[in-house]
C-alpha cells in the first residue's frame, strides 16, 4: 500500500510526471482492449490483408492521436512555435526538446499494440497466409473444388470445413507466426538497442546545452500554470466586484438585517480586503483586460527578473524654503 501511495505520489509531483502516467496507462488499455478484442479473419482473398492491417495499424494511428491530444507538452509546443516573437525571443531547441518528449509519450502505447499483435501472429497470418508456397507442405487439400488462393486465404479459420484434422494448416500457420514473432521480437531488440545507445552517448553531448534546454522548457510549462492560476484570481476578484456593485446599486431603499454573529463573519480586517485588492492589479475595465491578454500575447514579457530585484523604492523628504532637507523617512 505504502508503494502504491509512492507511485501516486510521483505521477502527482509535476506534469512531466503526469503525462508520464497517463502513457503507461494508454499502454495498460491498449494490452487490455487487444488481449479482449475478437480477432476473426474474414478468409475471403479481397478483404484478409486489409482487415488484418487494419486491426493492425489503425488502433495503434488512434492511441498516438489520443497521446498526442492529453499529453500538455503538445500545448506548450504548440504556444511557443505560433506565438509572436515581441521581447522575447524564440529557441528552436526547446521546440524540439519538447517535440521529442511529445512524441515519445505518445509512440508507447501505439508500439504496445503493433507488438503485442506482432508476437501473437494472428494479424501477420491473416495477412500474409495467400504469400506463402504451399508446395513446401504437404496436406493440402485438393478435392475442394476451390482453387489455390481461396484454400490459402481459409488458412487462418481453424472451424472450416476443409482443414478440418488436417495438418496443412497448421504446418503453414505455424511457420507464418514464426515469421511474425521473428520481426516484433526484432523491432523490440532494436527498440532496446537504440535507446540503450541513446543513453550511452548523450553525456558525450553537450550535457549543458541539454540542461538549459529541459530548464527552460519546464519553465514555460510553469509560467503557463502560473498564468492560468493569477487568471482565475484575478477573474474571481473581478466577478466578486462586478456582484457587489450590482447589489449595492439595488438596495438603496432596503434594509438588510443580519444576525451579529454572521455580520462579525462578514466583517473583513482592513488587510484582507487589501489582499483582494492585489488581486486586481489596478485592472478592473473590460478593455484594459482585454489589452492585457492580448499584451500577454503579442509580446511575452523579458525573461529578466532584475527589474523586481532593484526595483526603486519611494522616498518622502521635507524641505525647507531654501531647499534644505528638514525631515525625511530614509
Amino acid at each position: 500500500m505504502d508503494r502504491l501511495k509512492l507511485v501516486l505520489q510521483y505521477f502527482q509531483s509535476n506534469s512531466e510526471s503526469i503525462s508520464n502516467g497517463i502513457c503507461v496507462i494508454l499502454a495498460l488499455v491498449s494490452v487490455k482492449l487487444y488481449t479482449s478484442f475478437d480477432f476473426n479473419c474474414p478468409c475471403i482473398p479481397q478483404y484478409n490483408k486489409m482487415y488484418a492491417l487494419g486491426v493492425m495499424f489503425v488502433p495503434p494511428i488512434i492511441l498516438f492521436l489520443l497521446g498526442v491530444l492529453i499529453n500538455r507538452h503538445t500545448g506548450v509546443m504548440m504556444e511557443e512555435w505560433a506565438r509572436p516573437t515581441g521581447k522575447r525571443t524564440k529557441n528552436p531547441a526547446i521546440v524540439k526538446y519538447l517535440f521529442s518528449a511529445m512524441m515519445q509519450r505518445a509512440l508507447l502505447a501505439p508500439m504496445v499494440w503493433i507488438l503485442m499483435s506482432l508476437l501473437d501472429g494472428k494479424c501477420f497470418i491473416c495477412a500474409f497466409s495467400m504469400s506463402v508456397d504451399p508446395k513446401y507442405f504437404n496436406g493440402i487439400p485438393n478435392n475442394t473444388g476451390l482453387d489455390l488462393i481461396k484454400i490459402m486465404a481459409k488458412v487462418p479459420c481453424k472451424e472450416d470445413m476443409i482443414f478440418r484434422n488436417n495438418t496443412f494448416r497448421i504446418a503453414v500457420t505455424r511457420y507464418v507466426r514464426c515469421y511474425s514473432q521473428a520481426i516484433g521480437w526484432s523491432i523490440l531488440l532494436f527498440l532496446i538497442l537504440m535507446g540503450a545507445v541513446a543513453r550511452v552517448i548523450k553525456p558525450c553531448f553537450n550535457h549543458a546545452t541539454f540542461l538549459q534546454t529541459r530548464y527552460w522548457s519546464s519553465y514555460l510549462d510553469v509560467e503557463q500554470k502560473l498564468f492560468d492560476e493569477i487568471c482565475v484570481l484575478h477573474a474571481r476578484e473581478f466577478a466578486r466586484k462586478c456582484v457587489v456593485q450590482f447589489f449595492e446599486s439595488m438596495q438603496d431603499d432596503m434594509l438588510l438585517r443580519l444576525p451579529l454573529s454572521q455580520a462579525l463573519r462578514s466583517r473583513k480586517t482592513p488587510t484582507e480586503c487589501e489582499e483582494e485588492e492585489d488581486h486586481l492589479h489596478g485592472i478592473t475595465k473590460k478593455k484594459q483586460v482585454d489589452h492585457l491578454l492580448q499584451t500577454w500575447y503579442e509580446c511575452r514579457p523579458e525573461l529578466d527578473v532584475t527589474k523586481m530585484a532593484y526595483k526603486s523604492t519611494v522616498c518622502i523628504s521635507w524641505e525647507d524654503n531654501d531647499g534644505h532637507i528638514v525631515q525625511s523617512d530614509v
